[in-house]
């Protein structure tokens, strides 16, 4: 099994897990059009991820992570929901503070080399 695999095949029992906390009925379409959203989503980690052979995720780790979802409150559900959005525009903006450093350490290394070469001070 690859690493993909496994992944999707622990999203399918989390998905379930999720929906039965939330008390919320998923036909077979619903769960793979999350699913579908999910590999979209993630879709590079996955692609690394088919390259891996590995066995499927641990058991332990698994329940681990329905546990996880058990012990959720509705405001941690609220600010999970809240926080989905957000990621995508922090992500844009770390793109964009990356960019700025990587400018400004460009102009700072053009500013030494004249400096060095023109006998500046």
């Amino acid at each position: 099994m690859t690493g993909k695999e496994a992944l999707l095949k622990a999203f399918d029992r989390l998905f379930d897990k999720a929906a039965m906390k939330l008390a919320v009925e998923c036909s077979e379409s619903d769960k793979e059009d999350a699913k579908r959203s999910f590999e979209e989503r993630f879709a590079k980690l996955l692609e690394a991820l088919t390259q891996l052979e590995v066995g499927e995720l641990p058991e332990e780790a698994v329940q681990g992570m329905e546990e996880s979802i058990d012990k959720l409150s509705t405001p941690d559900l609220v600010a999970l929901l809240a926080s989905v959005p957000l990621a995508g525009q922090a992500q844009q903006l770390l793109r964009q503070l990356a960019y700025q450093a990587a400018e400004q350490r460009l102009l700072e290394h053009y500013i030494s080399t004249a400096e060095d070469k023109y006998g500046g001070n």
